[in-house]
């Protein structure tokens, strides 16, 4: 049917080494800091989504998550679909050849090859891929910046999914957001070798939503306001230099140091937010014992609003950090991929470790339900793989 039009792309999770955490305005997601993360391979971490719409669909837009059918009537997900019909309508005023599309329901099927909703930054690899797969859908000229600035609505880490590499987002300071958008600081080319190993503690979703946990942090913590105004703007700084200079030193105390500043303020929350339990604390045991063996810093932890360990690396010394973590962690599910099998497990490394991390290496052993190995990597990529067929009805990928 000719009537069903159709585009598809995939997009990245990122996960943040400078945190963003308070919102000056919740409806807009605009930001009380500015944030930097590194975006990672799509290989290992994606969200596939087909945008699609017709004159021959039910009136209301829907969209289908991991085969599940979602809510769209969200303020988040209105203000993207609003935003982006805006901007078509815009082209076909300008051009009356254009198939009128603005005004079509949309269709949207939305595919994770990673849990949702748990601390994997999954919304932010979502809104992403769903504004860049509608834009791709109407066809617009729009740049990444531009799409971020729609992104950070449906969730404010969405808009450093729209670039690769390592992604700055501005705070920005205009009351609209219209200055709240992400930049890159580096592509993946610059520093390609940067890898990570996520250590997946739970797969179940988290007892306090990163929403509603900002909003506490920001109404209650001591902490927060020399966090926003002091702290992250100097990192914010330091990062980039970090990255521009491919310091992995410089880079892993700034990450580590703002994971623990940005627990330590969900701490300082009235009441208190735990996001990491006692496997999260045990990876911290054992990243900073492979750094004391190491006698430098070769291995940075940092926890998003969840109790998942991401520990980046250089490529160089997988054997020490990555090595280390097979040898504990053989038996998890992860290791299966060309990544995994790449690693050879260390029994040398865990012996350096083990008198200092013992019973950390007993919590991992017990707690991690499986391992991701992924890197730097790509921002958004077009796709002809479609989730939506010819006659409009999701493709069963099963």
């Amino acid at each position: 049917m000719s009537d069903i039009h159709r585009a598809s792309t995939t997009a990245p999770v990122n996960i943040a080494v400078i945190k963003y955490w308070g919102k000056r305005d919740p409806k807009l997601n605009l930001p009380t800091n500015s944030s930097l993360s590194v975006t990672l391979a799509q290989s290992d971490l994606r969200t596939h989504t087909t945008a699609s719409c017709s004159s021959t669909y039910p009136k209301e837009d829907t969209l289908l998550l991991n085969g599940q059918s979602q809510d769209v009537s969200g303020a988040r997900t209105q203000a993207c679909f609003r935003e982006l019909r805006a901007l078509r309508k815009q082209l076909e005023e300008k051009d009356s050849s254009l198939a009128k599309l603005a005004d079509l329901p949309l269709r949207i099927v939305s595919e994770n090859n990673f849990p949702t909703a748990a601390g994997l930054a999954s919304s932010a690899a979502g809104f992403a891929a769903l504004v860049r797969a509608i834009a791709n859908l109407y066809e617009l000229p729009s740049s990444p910046t531009d799409l971020s600035r729609i992104a950070r609505q449906g969730s404010g880490s969405a808009c450093r999914s729209l670039f690769g590499g390592y992604v700055g987002w501005e705070q920005g300071s205009a009351s609209d957001g219209s200055d709240s958008v992400a930049f890159q600081v580096a592509p993946a080319s610059h520093w390609p070798n940067m890898r990570a190993v996520i250590l997946v503690v739970s797969a179940a979703k988290k007892g306090v939503s990163s929403t509603s946990g900002m909003q506490i942090t920001v109404a209650t913590s001591s902490l927060f306001q020399s966090r926003a105004t002091e702290t992250v703007p100097k990192r914010m700084k330091e990062m980039q230099k970090a990255i521009q200079d491919k310091d992995f030193e410089a880079f892993s105390k700034l990450t580590m140091m703002d994971s623990n500043s940005f627990h330590a303020t969900c701490l300082d929350t009235f009441p208190p937010i735990f996001y990491l339990n006692d496997v999260s604390r045990a990876a911290i045991k054992v990243v900073e014992s492979i750094n004391a063996a190491a006698g430098k810093i070769i291995a940075a932890y940092t926890f998003d609003a969840g109790p998942n360990a991401v520990v980046y690396y250089l490529e160089e010394n997988e054997k020490e950090v990555a090595g280390l973590f097979k040898q504990i962690l053989n038996e998890k599910d992860g290791w299966q991929g060309e990544r995994g099998q790449a690693v050879q497990a260390n029994a040398d490394a865990l012996e350096k470790v083990k008198f200092d991390a013992g019973p950390a290496i007993t919590f991992l052993e017990e707690g991690v339900s499986r391992v991701i190995l992924t890197g730097v990597g790509e921002g958004p990529v077009k796709t002809e793989e479609s989730l939506i067929d010819e006659k409009g009805e999701p493709v069963n990928s099963a």
